[in-house]
């Protein structure tokens, strides 16, 4: 097989990196894209990490692979429990087991929903995990006793700061970012200084990492980079958090140049991340609308036993919706969704939307939400609306939100009680846009080029094809042939193999008894709100 890199920059766009390749802060990405072959590389349709890292690693679209937001929810039940997607909810096999399969050596790390981790011919070193589950979510196990006997291994830093994450929630204060920014750069190495002892003592024919720290950097100092932002009006402490902002870049170029060296020249190098980034300048307070509209009602705690008030308080703590669910008919479930649920009366005599009405409420629904204008600007607030078979086709889709919105500036929606409804924020932030980014070099693929845009579901099949593997047939992305030269195709033609395989899944009893048993959850909770994905 060709030994072959995927180097995840979670999100990573063009429109921060082009700038930081022209202006000299990332000269080791600047030659590798002008002796390769980029591209935009879009993401699922709401460009969200899970989904959008899930379709990257299945060549699948969310519809199929089955994971739609960070949060989970029994779509089914009348009162909806929440816990958190894991892998063990990915729906479709995923190119680590397509390479073991076909008698590759796979290794991944950092990478989104590898816990608790699977059995392949290879390593996995998954990410969303907090420091004290480390040990017991890495396979095999006893490759965290080999890292942890070397001098550069800090399981604390590898993970997720949790206590730092957790300052953001409120909003990191003037004296907070210089430790937010380098803490990320301390971070990025100790995934950085794992890679390439993985690499020499535990060699594999795909070898990916994630680094996920230019997404935390974007989420909280989008503004400081900007290419927009009027830097020369800059006061002395932002020339200093930009500059700290581009030490982080700075840092990042020298571990892809260090990784990329390792790896030698015989091997092919594909970046890619799971959507891009941009500016938002407004919220939409969903439930709020909703409950104006008369599709949505809250539960009154004071209704409530003593029992069951405590229970409702824990639902309240992890900024979850609270609804009477006799008395409502749509409702967002979370602020990463960008999503409407409809409850559907299932039997005749149910609470809900009969499901003979259903496609008419769905349309009224999408109409009105359509017709919202931001007061300021007398311009619509919602770019598109997409339904559930739009959005997410497939065989998984029932767990999806049945509509999904595509907010004018990308933004997230909140799904909180407040008012206004259309609110400006104080200042601008960064949030998730579609664009993400895509890079290929080494032997075989053409050189300075820009292709038209790709699909994310492309990555699995490219990777594929890298290591000389067959791609299975029943895979939705395709192999873009115009990364390689023509010489290159036609000494080597793609092969087309058996479908994949179809993994477990839990069941929904399972799932809920598996995350009344996960003591990491809460903590996950908190860093997800500090980004702004919980309110």
């Amino acid at each position: 097989m060709h030994p072959t890199l995927l180097l995840g920059l979670d999100g990573a766009t063009f429109t921060i990196l082009d700038p930081l390749m022209e202006n000299g802060t990332m000269p080791f990405l600047r030659g590798l894209v002008d002796r390769g072959v980029q591209a935009e590389l879009m993401s699922t349709s709401n460009p969200l990490t899970p989904p959008a890292w899930i379709s990257m690693i299945t060549g699948r679209n969310p519809g199929n692979h089955g994971v739609f937001d960070f949060i989970w929810a029994d779509q089914h039940k009348a009162d909806p429990y929440f816990t958190l997607y894991n892998f063990r909810d990915i729906r479709c096999e995923t190119i680590w087991s397509m390479v073991s399969r076909q008698n590759g050596r796979a290794g991944t790390l950092n990478y989104t929903m590898m816990s608790p981790p699977p059995v392949i011919n290879g390593y996995v070193l998954p990410g969303l995990v907090a420091w004290k589950h480390m040990r017991r979510n890495i396979f095999p196990r006893e490759l965290y006793e080999e890292l942890k006997e070397q001098p550069f291994f800090n399981v604390k830093e590898l993970a997720w700061d949790f206590e730092l994450e957790k300052k953001a929630e409120q909003g990191i204060q003037k004296e907070e970012y210089r430790n937010w920014v380098s803490f990320h750069i301390r971070r990025e190495r100790q995934w950085f200084d794992v890679m390439t002892f993985l690499m020499k003592n535990h060699p594999c024919d795909l070898t990916a990492i994630l680094f996920d720290g230019a997404d935390k950097i974007f989420h909280m100092g989008w503004r400081f980079l900007d290419p927009s932002s009027p830097v020369d009006e800059f006061d002395e402490w932002e020339l200093e958090i930009r500059e700290l902002c581009l030490d982080f870049f700075r840092a990042l170029d020298g571990f892809l140049q260090g990784i990329v060296e390792l790896a030698g020249p015989q091997a092919r190098v594909f970046m890619a991340s799971d959507h891009g980034f941009g500016p938002s300048w407004f919220v939409f307070r969903v439930n709020a609308w909703l409950h104006e509209h008369g599709y949505l009602t809250w539960k009154n705690l004071e209704n409530l036993a003593e029992n069951e008030r405590e229970k409702a308080k824990k639902v309240v703590e992890k900024h979850f919706v609270l609804l009477d669910w006799d008395k409502t008919t749509a409702y967002a479930r979370s602020v990463t969704s960008n999503g409407i649920f409809i409850r559907k009366a299932q039997n005749p005599g149910e609470n809900g939307v009969p499901m003979e009405e259903y496609e008419a409420f769905r349309r009224k629904l999408t109409e009105e939400l359509l017709a919202i204008r931001e007061p300021i600007s007398g311009k619509p607030i919602i770019k598109k609306i997409m339904t559930r078979e739009e959005a997410y086709p497939g065989a998984h889709n029932d767990q999806a939100p049945d509509l999904t919105l595509v907010m004018a500036d990308y933004g997230f929606i909140s799904i909180m009680n407040k008012s206004p409804i259309i609110a400006r924020r104080p200042e601008i932030v960064g949030t998730h846009y579609p664009e993400g980014i895509f890079l290929a070099h080494g032997p075989g693929i053409r050189q300075n080029e820009r292709l038209d845009p790709l699909s994310i579901m492309d990555v699995t099949p490219i990777l594929l094809y890298s290591l000389g593997l067959d791609i299975p047939s029943d895979l939705e992305g395709r192999l873009p042939e115009d990364i390689f030269t023509k010489d290159f195709i036609a000494d080597h033609p793609p092969r087309v193999g058996e479908p994949t395989l179809v993994p477990d899944t839990l069941l929904p009893e399972e799932k809920k008894q598996q995350s009344e048993e996960d003591n990491g959850e809460q903590q996950i909770f908190e860093q997800m709100r500090a980004l702004g994905y919980i309110e």
